[in-house]
């Protein structure tokens, strides 16, 4: 009788207590099987269980075992002990039995599943690429030759893909099955070798019962919620979502003004058509980190925040528990509370940690807060992974804004609301008034002027550099809100208005542009720099949000003016001029709600590249040939390489760069310190490196050493910046 095989062993433990590797092959495959036979694709799954671990019946794994057990597989391909790797084999006996056509995709798979999807063409990642590793993968698979036969008599015969995959869609579509494949392995893997873990992942509630919860705060709510025009048009809205929560799985648009209980409305419309066509989970995707808090904590105090995974990378560790962790690692949890960054990004990565989560991205209802946010240089990638989740793969897409773009190339949108329009008209709260000469900038000694007459105004520009210009003008007391500061002192901040605003105390409030998407605060005059229209309604969004001064008779007052310098070339710069040309048509009504239609045609016909050539030649044009890794560390929403956070010294940061310097990088610390992060552009950086304003305190940490202002956050305005340097 052969000696048996062992996919992982316990430390301390005989062989007789260690896993076989049939076992695990057998497990990885029926549970991958069950997660892709929701969108066709069981058989595919079910064969990438059985080849991915297949290398490991070799001697040399076997005897890694028996020598150090208790380390897990992924280090042994790691550390490079003996001379098979063992994701190889798999990949090898895929393409040598089911040809380049059909076994690539699983060759794919197997020689990814531990370090990553890789590139087929070596020109980007050299041996690493799926051709060279298919080489190095038959002679590994000519070791085990006996056992590779015998574990491939488990294989399904399959001849093609589902019928839904095209040239244009094989990148997701393999991304969904190494999504089921990496998600099994791990989670087969610790069932065994850390059991306990693995209970920790249970015990959520159900969408039917978090229903049940959401409509009792609704009923208290309503009762409890005064009679006003704002109160009653949001009422409508929550009906007309729930009344629409019936129609079959689509793209959907609910376009809502802002302040019209959006995210709520949006809430109950995902648990009914959740509820009723037995989708697994609701995923709310924020633009911004700078709000998603906000939103976190509004689900959790209806639905408890054990039922509320937030994954973005602000999330505070001691808000954690060890469940709502594990659960952020693949999104199994009924609420997934995430950022346009995690989402879109995950969709077209290549590393095993970002894709376990995709699968559960399946048969879900996904709300997309704020659509008109997505970067205009990703569009097309963005729109067309939109339209492939709900044409395939069972998505509920909702697409919630109170600015609806005209999204290039995305399918049909079925709006929520019968007559948006009449609903604008009936929550106009604002007045915007907007100069009837665009060519003559103010200067901002008379902007400050206007602004301190006011007793709470709130005025929104354009770059970092003119809201410090502004904000030095302006009386003491003055608040100032940038991406200068940190996120800790941006809460704060943002806290202190809040309160000041419900204590009717003066406050003025000198900001970027990241006070508008989202933000709970109510001003009743609002000034607004020349920008894109979409920007200009979100700041109107902040002004008279609760409709209190329609109550009085009168509306909130939104005054755009010319800031003294143009907005810095690129998007904001294409945004403003749009929104001349807006202007200078006589039939133009800032306040129309088609008039955001004609808009983002006209923005996005002045976007040079929206990310469709990248898309054809990284991931489409060479199918089954495909550059996954390549695509995966340029598909970035926010250019990091153009960026370098620096950490700052702000209230409980200290102790937490002391313990970075003295000790060096840990999770819990990291994420810690994301709170106390601002971000640099490269120049930026590297000028403050040679004036001495930052210090390495760890390889590749680094901390600011200059100041750090109370009132405005980091201070770089002792050099010689440039406005184009400090946008936002």
């Amino acid at each position: 009788m052969a000696e048996p095989f062992y996919a992982h062993s316990l430390p301390g433990k005989p062989p007789s207590e260690w896993q076989p590797l049939e076992r695990h092959l057998e497990s990885v495959a029926e549970i991958a099987e069950k997660s892709a036979a929701l969108f066709h694709s069981a058989d595919w799954a079910w064969n990438a269980g059985w080849l991915h671990d297949l290398g490991k019946a070799a001697v040399e794994f076997q005897s890694y075992l028996r020598r150090e057990n208790g380390l897990d597989d992924a280090e042994y391909d790691a550390i490079g002990h003996g001379r098979v790797n063992h994701s190889s084999a798999g990949a090898a006996l895929a393409e040598e039995m089911l040809g380049p056509m059909i076994g690539r995709t699983l060759a794919y798979l197997a020689a990814g599943h531990h370090a990553g999807l890789p590139d087929f063409f070596s020109a980007d990642t050299g041996k690493a690429a799926l051709q060279f590793r298919l080489a190095e993968g038959q002679k590994n698979l000519n070791h085990i030759r006996s056992a590779a036969e015998r574990f491939a008599k488990q294989l399904r015969q399959v001849t093609k893909p589902p019928t839904f995959v095209k040239q244009d869609n094989f990148h997701l579509w393999v991304r969904m099955l190494f999504s089921c494949l990496v998600d099994t392995d791990f989670l087969d893997t610790e069932v065994f070798m850390n059991a306990e873990q693995a209970r920790g992942r249970k015990g959520f509630a159900g969408l039917a019962e978090l229903k049940t919860l959401f409509d009792r705060h609704i009923r208290v709510m309503a009762e409890a919620a005064p009679y006003t025009q704002v109160n009653a048009v949001r009422q409508q809205i929550l009906a007309a979502c729930r009344a629409a929560a019936s129609q079959p799985p689509t793209l959907f648009s609910l376009t809502v003004p802002t302040g019209g209980g959006k995210t709520l409305s949006a809430m109950a419309f995902a648990l009914d058509h959740a509820v009723k066509h037995g989708n697994n989970r609701i995923i709310y995707v924020i633009p911004y980190t700078s709000i998603i808090e906000q939103t976190a904590k509004v689900f959790a105090d209806i639905f408890g925040s054990q039922n509320v995974i937030e994954h973005h990378s602000n999330t505070d560790p001691d808000r954690e528990t060890q469940r709502t962790r594990l659960a952020a690692e693949n999104w199994d949890a009924p609420i997934i509370v995430t950022t346009n960054v995690q989402f879109f990004e995950s969709l077209f990565a290549a590393k095993s940690s970002r894709c376990r989560k995709l699968h559960n991205i399946v048969n879900s209802v996904v709300i997309l807060d704020e659509a008109q946010l997505l970067p205009p240089e990703k569009l097309d990638p963005c729109v067309e992974v939109l339209n492939h989740l709900t044409r395939n793969y069972g998505v509920t897409m909702v697409l919630a804004t109170a600015t609806q773009p005209a999204l290039p190339k995305l399918d049909q949108l079925r709006e929520i609301i019968s007559d948006p329009s009449t609903l604008y008209e009936r929550l106009k709260r604002t007045e915007i008034i907007i100069p009837s000469n665009l060519s003559l900038p103010s200067n901002w000694v008379d902007v400050a002027h206007k602004l301190q007459q006011q007793d709470q105004v709130l005025c929104v520009v354009n770059t970092r550099r003119d809201c410090f210009d502004l904000f030095k003008l302006m009386a003491k007391g003055t608040i100032h809100l940038s991406a200068l500061m940190c996120g800790e002192h941006r809460s704060e901040v943002i806290q202190e208005i809040k309160q000041r605003l419900k204590a009717g105390l003066p406050t003025r409030v000198i900001s970027t542009q990241l006070v508008e998407a989202g933000v709970d605060i109510d001003f009743p005059v609002v000034y607004r720099a020349l920008a894109g229209l979409d920007s200009i309604a979100q700041a109107a969004g902040r002004c008279n949000r609760e409709g209190r001064l329609n109550a009085e008779g009168r509306l909130g007052e939104v005054y755009v003016f010319v800031p003294p310098k143009p907005a810095p070339r690129g998007l904001l710069l294409k945004g403003e001029n749009t929104t001349r040309e807006l202007c200078s048509m006589p039939d133009f009504d800032s306040q129309r709600m088609e008039e955001f239609t004609r808009y983002f045609r006209c923005f996005y016909a002045k976007v040079n590249d929206r990310g469709g050539t990248w898309l054809n030649d990284r991931l489409v044009k060479d199918v089954p040939n495909v550059q996954f890794r390549t695509a995966g560390k340029e598909f970035k929403l926010i250019d990091d390489q153009a960026q370098q956070p620096v950490f700052v010294e702000f209230r409980d940061s200290r102790k937490w760069l002391e313990e970075l310097r003295r000790i060096g990088p840990t999770r819990q610390k990291m994420r810690k310190l994301q709170r106390y992060t601002v971000n640099l552009s490269k120049s930026d950086f590297g000028k403050a490196n040679a004036d001495g304003l930052v210090e390495e305190i760890w390889p590749g940490f680094w901390c600011w050493i200059g100041r750090y202002d109370s009132c405005h956050g980091l201070d770089l305005f002792g050099c010689d910046w440039t406005p184009e340097d400090l946008v936002v």
